[in-house]
């Protein structure tokens, strides 16, 4: 991961009621990259810290923002276990932002294409970084227990505030990189993980009436990407969770146009164990459609 620059610093904005902080490196002037992460616990902005200042090297202005119930930013009532992605036109017009491309880790990559699918106009280009529900199950029995194991595991970690071991462990089954767990990481990642940030996701994960019986009301987002108008780039770790690589190798079998990429060697957290392909994927996509 890319060594943090004392020139990302924290920032604060007013998105409507919420105040929202964020961190962006690059020129005030340059072509948007918004990057969401996901909604894990501990996730904020510094997901993508390291990435910043190569993404600024590139001529992009890249911003990243703590989601409501992450990081530094205030908390949405009633929030519901997934990301709150859908301030990110909100923030974007605080910020005096109109076009912008999305990146969106983990589940906020889902988030990031409903975005662009609702307004594709406002988005440059969508980037996916290891985002499982957008993959097609290698069978219904292993989707059924792999949603099921990702519910309990969630669960489980909803009741306890970890400790900073148990935020180490985190990270490491979600990297292949564990050196990059250095102490400065494990204590930003840490501090994002417990307090009122724990509260918010012990909230957003509670069991809610009728969520296990109630069916989608379409079909999966993996089957309609054709209807997104929008240049997509999928980024997946090979080593990922859930059969991750193989899915991804299904996905890309279904539908072969899709610009799907695999990265050896990567496991969940993609902008860490793999930050030069992550950015230099990215920039090469946005060149191509036109982002300069």
């Amino acid at each position: 991961m890319t060594k943090t620059t004392p020139s990302i610093s924290d920032k604060f904005v007013d998105v409507g009621a919420f105040r929202i902080r964020y961190i962006e490196a690059g020129a005030a002037d340059a072509p948007v990259v918004l990057l969401l992460h996901g909604a894990s616990l501990g996730s904020s902005a510094d997901t993508f810290r390291g990435n910043l200042p190569a993404f600024a090297a590139a001529g992009l202005r890249a911003i990243a923002f703590d989601q409501p119930g992450h990081g530094l930013s205030e908390n949405l009532p009633g929030a519901s276990g997934d990301p709150q992605v859908s301030i990110a036109p909100a923030f974007l017009d605080a910020l005096q932002i109109g076009k912008a491309a999305l990146a969106g880790h983990s589940r906020a990559g889902a988030g990031a294409i409903q975005l662009a699918m609702k307004d594709p106009s406002r988005y440059t280009g969508v980037v996916v970084l290891g985002t499982g529900s957008l993959l097609p199950p290698l069978g219904q029995v292993d989707a059924e227990s792999d949603a099921a194991a990702q519910r309990k595991q969630e669960r489980k970690q909803a009741t306890v505030e970890p400790t900073i071991e148990q935020t180490r462990k985190l990270l490491e089954a979600d990297l292949f990189h564990h050196d990059l767990i250095t102490q400065e990481a494990l204590e930003r990642r840490h501090a994002m993980s417990i307090g009122r940030n724990f509260e918010a996701f012990s909230a957003r994960n509670m069991p809610k009436p009728g969520a296990e019986t109630a069916k989608p009301a379409k079909a999966p987002l993996y089957e309609r990407l054709d209807e997104l108008k929008t240049p997509l780039l999928m980024l997946y770790g090979r080593e990922d969770r859930a059969s991750a690589g193989q899915r991804a190798e299904l996905l890309k079998r279904q539908k072969p146009a899709l610009n799907l990429v695999i990265i050896d060697r990567c496991k969940h957290l993609l902008p860490w164990d793999a930050p030069q392909e992550f950015v230099d994927l990215t920039v090469d996509f946005l060149r191509q459609a036109g982002v300069k």
